[in-house]
């Protein structure tokens, strides 16, 4: 489990063991979606450039994918790292 501390700023420095999990470098954005009803926050890095995911979503059969297959896709894709 990795833990950060909150600064008198409101500033968090991220452990390092999530920014390479994430692969996530200085200067780059996430985001913090927040559910209410459960209590928790998710950080979802945003400013992946367009060349880390080009290419990812294929075609089957000729047929161009549908929204739902490009979102699973990109969901494997930054779960698996985008290198």
């Amino acid at each position: 489990m990795s833990i950060a501390t909150i600064t008198s700023k409101g500033q968090v420095t991220l452990p390092m063991d999530m920014r390479r999990k994430l692969h996530l470098e200085a200067g780059e954005k996430i985001d913090f979606r927040v559910n209410e009803k459960a209590g928790t926050a998710t950080l979802v890095p945003i400013n992946k450039q367009i060349e880390d995911v080009f290419g990812i979503l294929g075609r089957k059969n000729g047929k161009r994918a549908t929204i739902e297959e490009m979102d699973e896709a990109l969901r494997n894709k930054f779960r698996k790292g985008c290198k």
